[in-house]
Formats: structure tokens, C-alpha cells, sequence
């Protein structure tokens, strides 16, 4: 298995990141953000699907709460309706968690390119087309040192997360109904990961190596980047569907 993954994703990954540091430059700076911007560009179409997906169960809610309410002494009948909205708003549950899942090795990959790296390990593992640079300088545009913490990526990287998770929340009104405290329950957690998450890239990327921490800052950035467009989309769609 250990074979199996260093040859589809981690050195696939070193490979692209040693061929974007050998350009004229040498610098592994750009060589993080030209590879985010490959990674992120051929999984554009699977995130969009997600946030889709995302968006369709958030406005959902309302109704799931109502039939949860209304079904609250029969848990069978409950369990048919929500399927069957689902049906009629063509929303899988699951299939926002599918892309996720799809992402992980890719992460585990990346991280294990960009270690590898910055500490120009691994190099004999260049595909013999790509030139060895020998040594890898770790530092970034003449002034960052991507082998070590910092504090200031770190701050930018959580600052990040937490517009990007602002992004896709929908606004509902108040609840009217006595027995909604699913929705409340549900507007608490949403608010408790939005702080929750900035928190802990916060603490994660003040230990790591910047070199991580940049390339997490730059995919929060590309994340804000898609949401952005996807919600202008969303609202132009919108649009059309009042004017009909």
C-alpha cells in the first residue's frame, strides 16, 4: 500500500513541485503557488459540485425541520419524507462528503511533496526527465523561510479560513415553530465551526513549516476565489427564476 500511494500521489506531486522550482527563478515559493493553482484548477469541477451541494441542504433546512416536527412521534414516516424531498430537490445528503473523501489522499499527497521538498529529500525519486536540482533554498521571494513556523502565515491562513467559511453560510430567518431546536442546534454548531476551524488552522500552522502553512493559505484563498464565483452564479440563477 505504502508503495502503491509514493508512486500514484506523492511522487507525482514531488515531481510537479521540482519542476516548477527548476524554472528560471529557483524559487520554491512560486513553485507552491503554481502547483496550488494546478491542483486547485483540475478539482475546480469537483468542488463546485460540493458547494452545491452544500448550498442545496443549507436552504433545505427549513423544510427538514418542519417535517421533522411534523413527523416527531413517527420516526419511519419522518425518514420517507426527508427521502423524499431529497428526490424532489434532486439533493444527495452524501454527496458532499464524497468529494471530501475523494480530496483526502490528494492532501496526504501534497503535504508528503511539500515536506519532502523543503527538505530536498527524496529527490531520487525524480522521474528521470526532470532535472535534480541537487539542493532545494528554502527561502521564498528573498525573505521567507519556508522550513520554519510562521506566526504571520499562520494569522493570514486562519484569517482565511474564517471568510471562506462565512462565504457559504445562508442567512434564515428567526424559527417560529415550538419544537425547533434542531435548527437551533443547527445554527449553534454552524457559528461553533466558524470560529472552530480558524482556530485550529491557526494553532496547526503556527507549528508547521511555512511552506505548509503558505500552501494552506493559498488553497483557502483559491476556496474563496470558487465560492465567490459559485455564489454569483447562484444569485444569477436566481434572477432568472424571478423574472420567469
Amino acid at each position: 500500500m505504502g508503495a502503491f500511494f509514493t508512486a500514484v500521489l506523492f511522487q507525482p506531486f514531488l515531481n510537479l513541485l521540482i519542476v516548477f522550482y527548476n524554472l528560471p527563478l529557483h524559487d520554491m515559493g512560486l513553485a507552491i503557488i503554481l502547483l496550488t493553482v494546478l491542483v486547485r484548477g483540475a478539482l475546480w469541477p469537483l468542488t463546485h459540485k460540493s458547494l452545491h451541494t452544500q448550498r442545496a441542504m443549507m436552504e433545505l433546512q427549513p423544510k427538514l425541520n418542519a417535517l421533522k416536527e411534523q413527523y416527531k412521534d413517527d420516526k419511519e414516516k419522518q425518514g420517507k419524507a426527508m427521502m423524499e424531498l431529497y428526490k424532489n430537490e434532486k439533493v444527495s445528503p452524501f454527496s458532499s462528503c464524497l468529494p471530501l473523501l475523494l480530496q483526502l489522499p490528494l492532501f496526504i499527497g501534497l503535504y508528503r511533496a511539500l515536506t519532502a521538498g523543503l527538505a530536498s529529500k527524496s529527490l531520487n525519486l525524480l522521474y528521470p526527465f526532470v532535472k535534480n536540482p541537487g539542493t532545494i533554498s528554502v527561502m521564498a521571494f528573498g525573505f521567507l523561510d519556508l522550513s520554519k513556523p510562521s506566526i504571520y502565515l499562520a494569522v493570514l491562513a486562519a484569517v482565511a479560513q474564517f471568510f471562506q467559511a462565512k462565504m457559504i453560510q445562508v442567512k434564515r430567518p428567526k424559527p417560529k415553530l415550538d419544537g425547533s431546536q434542531d435548527e437551533d442546534m443547527t445554527a449553534i454548531m454552524n457559528k461553533q465551526m466558524l470560529y472552530m476551524m480558524p482556530a485550529m488552522t491557526l494553532f496547526i500552522g503556527w507549528k508547521l513549516p511555512a511552506g505548509l502553512t503558505f500552501y494552506w493559505l493559498l488553497t483557502t484563498l483559491f476556496m474563496i476565489l470558487q465560492q465567490a464565483v459559485f455564489m454569483q452564479g447562484h444569485r444569477h440563477r436566481l434572477q432568472g427564476v424571478d423574472k420567469v
